[in-house]
């Protein structure tokens, strides 16, 4: 094979990845363009059929309907509240039992790091109930805490951070405690900032977890004040019909936190995502 047809044959290999690649991009935006356009239909355009695509005249009043049948300000301050809860847990305590699991020794390290995987490869939903009796019995319900409880540990986060820390050589460790430091001080000035690229990925992760969760804060919280943007766009469904338009209106107010958010921290979360699979 000469080298034109070498040629001929990469250019084409490059530009059917990049068809493929294309044709992803638009299957993913795609619904994301359609609840545009439908916020600004009336209801009778977006239950059409065969449907409309663009909408014959923009209707902002869908927007101003949204913001009347929920209390967004509430909405974004429990979802914010929740959020940054749950990432300081994830952080705070993940790090020190993911050190915990890289780096000490102790009886019973490998039964318990196993029970930490078994956790994470259950569903969620399996302890919904045990931990909404808890809650119950402490009287926290419909509070900010109720939203935070499930996060306040993360096995996804303490097997994260653990490889993180098995990636670092022990010889740190080492050169610390022969400069003085105990464990503690090992961990808190050598060893948890050499994690901070991981910790920011985790602290991303968590995020966009706590962000997308829905079943709990419907089941914990059943005040509209204390609910979370997710909960409380899931009230604006009806039980025989729903607005459509007025639903894609409050989806896109509570979508624009995640938004800004990954704007800011796209550079981690894309690392987050390579780290994860390396690991």
């Amino acid at each position: 094979m000469n080298k034109s047809s070498i040629g001929r044959a990469r250019k084409t290999s490059t530009l059917l990845t990049y068809l493929f690649l294309i044709l992803g991009a638009v299957v993913m935006i795609f619904p994301f363009v359609w609840m545009v356009l439908t916020s600004s239909k009336t209801v009778a355009e977006s239950m059409q059929i065969p449907p409309d695509i663009f909408p014959a005249q923009l209707m902002l009043d869908n927007f101003v309907e949204a913001v009347k049948s929920l209390p967004f300000l509430n909405l974004y301050v429990n979802t914010a509240l929740m959020i940054l809860f749950r990432v300081v847990c994830a952080v705070v305590f993940s790090s020190m039992a993911g050190y915990a699991f890289a780096k000490l020794k102790f009886r019973g390290k490998n039964i318990l790091f196993t029970i930490v995987l078994v956790q994470m490869m259950l569903p969620s939903q399996i302890f919904i109930i045990p931990q909404y009796q808890m809650v119950a019995k402490l009287g926290m319900a419909n509070t900010i805490f109720a939203l935070v409880f499930p996060g306040l540990v993360s096995a996804f986060g303490t097997f994260f951070l653990r490889q993180a820390y098995m990636g670092i050589p022990n010889e740190i460790g080492e050169a610390a405690y022969l400069d003085g430091c105990n464990q503690w001080q090992t961990f808190t000035k050598v060893m948890f900032p050499l994690t901070s690229s991981s910790v920011a990925a985790l602290s991303v992760f968590t995020a966009v977890f706590a962000y997308s969760d829905l079943m709990w804060p419907l089941v914990v919280n059943s005040d509209l004040k204390m609910m979370t943007l997710s909960s409380g766009l899931a009230t604006l469904r009806g039980q025989f019909s729903t607005n459509f338009p007025v639903l894609m209106a409050g989806s896109l107010l509570a979508m624009l936190p995640m938004v800004v958010l990954y704007l800011f921290f796209q550079r981690q979360f894309i690392e987050g995502v390579a780290m994860t699979g390396g690991k």
